[in-house]
């Protein structure tokens, strides 16, 4: 079972060859950490009065900013800076608002952190975990409770929800899953269409909207628990191996001092009592964990590779 995934996670562990991937023009990395080298001339370097923040789109922005908003506050005090949460509704709202400068800090989705290294020098150096470092989610295909869809090869001939080309459980590990496992292409064995965001087709396939769909678990877990969506409302019909979640970081050219101040603000943080500690905490997420990048992303790398996606594709 899921021959394509785990096939590609062991070969990585086991090698440890991290599969590489280019950054875009303006950007080095002379240390091969595959990330954006800290500017070396002062006059490159960015201190804004004001921190820019945002979290990976969600359903409810106004929830989200809540949510985060002590968290942002310890950040004031630890950097010194007012921090503002930006609220983005798309991944790809995101990636431009990085590119174009207008983000200092950000939590980007899985699929979306490499474009986000290579495109726009984001530096991911966290990740949420549970108190004993353990961390991750699943890839789960999902149909409507009492759907006749029981298993993957059912697929075939039916529509199945993404959610956009970029991301890694909505689309991509999916992809290569259909394909090299059940031998069901997008476009031939079965209808694809794109929902804009895992809640969005968590909630379609609880309205019957959608015949299947592919979501983070993680995602599931926490419209679960806040009662958007009942247990009751959808069936499981696959569960892949654990995949890295949002990874947290910030562009690459902010003052050296700055980003080691909101590098503390994450690691120092008691989550105790917290709203994110009731949003996230169901889903064993307690704390924010020092990750590598070129180490726990890779597989996500593999399989974008695997699939022939270019992150620079599109660019001058």
């Amino acid at each position: 079972m899921r021959k394509l995934l785990l096939t590609l996670f062991a070969a990585v562990l086991a090698t440890m060859a991290f599969a590489q991937h280019p950054l875009a023009p303006g950007y080095v990395d002379t240390d091969g950490d595959m990330l954006a080298d800290i500017p070396t001339d002062p006059a490159e370097w960015l201190d804004p009065d004001t921190l820019i923040f945002s979290y990976t789109p969600v359903e409810d922005p106004s929830l989200y900013a809540d949510v985060w908003q002590d968290f942002l506050d310890y950040m004031t005090e630890v950097t010194g800076k007012e921090v503002q949460f930006f609220v983005v509704d798309s991944y790809a709202a995101q990636q431009l608002a990085l590119e174009a400068g207008r983000l200092h800090i950000a939590g980007v989705n899985t699929g979306n952190v490499p474009y986000a290294v290579a495109r726009s020098g984001f530096r991911p150096f966290a990740i949420m975990s549970a108190q004993d470092g353990s961390f991750g989610y699943e890839m789960e295909i999902i149909v409507p409770a009492g759907s006749d869809i029981t298993s993957m090869e059912q697929i075939a001939g039916r529509q199945l929800a993404f959610v956009t080309p970029t991301s890694n459980s909505g689309f991509k590990a999916p992809s290569a899953l259909l394909s090299a496992e059940f031998g069901l292409v997008e476009g031939e064995d079965f209808e694809a269409v794109f929902s804009g965001s895992h809640e969005n087709s968590i909630l379609g396939i609880a309205n019957g909207d959608y015949e299947a769909a592919a979501v983070a678990n993680s995602v599931l877990f926490r419209m679960t628990n806040r009662d958007v969506v009942s247990e009751d409302d959808y069936e499981s019909i696959y569960i892949s191996q654990s995949f890295p979640t949002t990874g947290y970081g910030v562009v690459h050219n902010l003052h050296p001092e700055l980003q080691e101040k909101i590098r503390e603000a994450f690691f120092t943080y008691d989550w105790e009592g917290t709203d994110l500690l009731a949003e996230f905490g169901a889903e064993g997420q307690e704390q924010f964990l020092e990750i590598d990048y070129s180490e726990v992303w890779a597989v996500v790398r593999q399989i974008d590779q695997e699939l022939g996606i270019d992150y620079l594709e599109g660019l001058d």
